[in-house]
């Protein structure tokens, strides 16, 4: 997991096509966009607009990605979002192979971030994340999700 603010991605250490993804998406004004998948490049690299209220981190799962990065905005409001190394994942249902993830119950040595407009965080594949939990009050977040195939960052 990595995480910066978006005005200075490269202070963040982000592998150069990480940084290009997140500049392509910010381009288009994500806060202004409706909910919804808008293209970058394909299949290679999309962005899921999404607005939604914070939920108790005990009403939620978990999820992992195989196939794509998360690379996750921040646009208004905060959220706090659960995390784990690559591995910690436990009690998974079945992988949804088609949209790239699997749901689980609980994370091993599980860290917490809080994510506030202007933040990113990045999820790599195999790393349990369940973002969109309460922080103290219910809070209306806008956010933008940047799906990158691990093949356009591996080479």
């Amino acid at each position: 997991m990595i995480y910066g603010d978006i005005h200075q991605p490269e202070a963040a250490g982000l592998p150069v096509g990480l940084q290009n993804a997140l500049r392509q998406a910010l381009a288009l004004a994500p806060e202004q966009l409706s909910p919804g998948r808008h293209e970058l490049a394909g299949e290679a690299c999309f962005m899921n607009v999404m607005l939604y209220s914070t939920q108790l981190p005990d009403t939620k799962k978990a999820e992992l990605h195989r196939q794509y990065v998360d690379v996750q905005i921040v646009l208004s409001g905060e959220e706090l979002i659960y995390y784990g190394a690559a591995g910690s994942a436990r009690n998974c249902d079945q992988w949804h192979d088609e949209e790239d993830y699997q749901l689980c119950e609980h994370i091993d040595n599980q860290q917490t971030l809080i994510l506030r407009a202007g933040m990113f965080a990045v999820f790599l594949p195999g790393e349990p994340h369940k973002p969109g939990c309460i922080t103290g009050l219910e809070s209306e977040v806008k956010k933008a999700v940047i799906k990158v195939h691990r093949a356009e960052i591996t080479g």
